[in-house]
């Protein structure tokens, strides 16, 4: 069971560390975001740094929307050197969604190469320059997937990519879909990437029908289901966010029994105090006070 946390948008870090003690024991890691949707926030290793601190393993996001391969790399090396037990590597969305729409975009990589950058540095202990590291660095390493977004038939194919790449877990964009999903993890099965990779389901829940309408018609490569759309309309409004609680967790509940799925990442960005309730609503309890394994699977 992993989490999202985004730091605030303010030089203050009490708020990652009060949503990081919400969650601790009831997630094995928490996703620190890397100024999410292009918007300016506190960094992702600084936000990583406060949920240890919090008692909760952190997973850094690392985008390479703002940064060129020499700055990616050396902070890959200072999350290593910081005690970060794992990055999550991502290309990242263009800055004009963002608040800075005038922002130059750098992308001198894409998340794969990145993936690929940073098992040369653990595995090979070096840089891309191919001067040497020592110590290399370590960490365990993450990538994003859509299952939904288009052509559906290659997508299984763009994740043995970034397997081949390093990629050691893959967080999925948000699951409404369960039996698009579940083709797509009959697809990457028969490619024998659940042997080399664990793959972690992305979910998360709903909570008003302005939250609904931005979903569907705002964010890229998010595939909501009508029936889904119909549910939620289907309800009195203010019962809309307690429905939406109620389909995460069953959504929780259908994703865990699909062979081959590692686990669960919920995503409540702004909400996150409202996670343990979809846990317990999928019959999950609390973890205890076991969180922070040697790596988040």
């Amino acid at each position: 069971m992993t989490a999202e946390i985004g730091p605030p948008r303010g030089a203050d870090l009490a708020a990652v560390r009060s949503k990081a003690e919400i969650l601790r024991g009831w997630v094995d890691a928490v996703n620190i975001t890397d100024n999410q949707g292009s918007h300016v926030r506190l960094s992702s290793w600084a936000g990583s740094l406060a949920a240890m601190d919090a008692g909760v393993e952190p997973v850094m996001q690392m985008t390479c929307r703002d940064r060129n391969r020499i700055a990616l790399q050396s902070d890959l090396l200072s999350a290593s050197a910081m005690g970060i037990p794992n990055v999550l590597l991502m290309t990242g969305d263009h800055p004009k969604l963002g608040d800075h729409a005038e922002a130059k975009a750098v992308f001198d990589l894409d998340s794969t190469q990145l993936t690929w950058t940073a098992r040369t540095m653990r595995d090979e202990c070096k840089l891309l320059s191919g001067r040497a590291l020592d110590p290399a660095p370590d960490w365990f390493i993450g990538a994003v997937e859509n299952p939904f977004a288009p052509p559906e038939g290659f997508r299984a194919q763009r994740l043995a990519k970034k397997v081949a790449a390093g990629a050691e877990f893959v967080q999925t964009q948000f699951v409404f879909d369960i039996p698009v999903f579940a083709r797509w993890m009959e697809q990457v099965t028969d490619l024998g990437l659940t042997e080399r990779c664990h793959i972690i389901a992305g979910v998360g829940p709903i909570r008003s029908l302005r939250a609904l309408d931005h979903m569907r018609g705002n964010v890229p490569g998010l595939h909501i289901p009508d029936e889904v759309d119909r549910r939620l309309r289907g309800v009195p409004a203010d019962r809309v966010a307690a429905e939406g609680m109620r389909l995460a967790a069953e959504i929780v509940q259908l994703v865990r029994e699909i062979p081959g799925v590692s686990g669960v990442h919920v995503m409540a960005f702004g909400y996150e105090r409202g996670i343990p309730e979809i846990l317990e609503g999928a019959g999950i309890g609390a973890r205890g006070d076991s969180v922070g394994s040697d790596h988040a699977d």
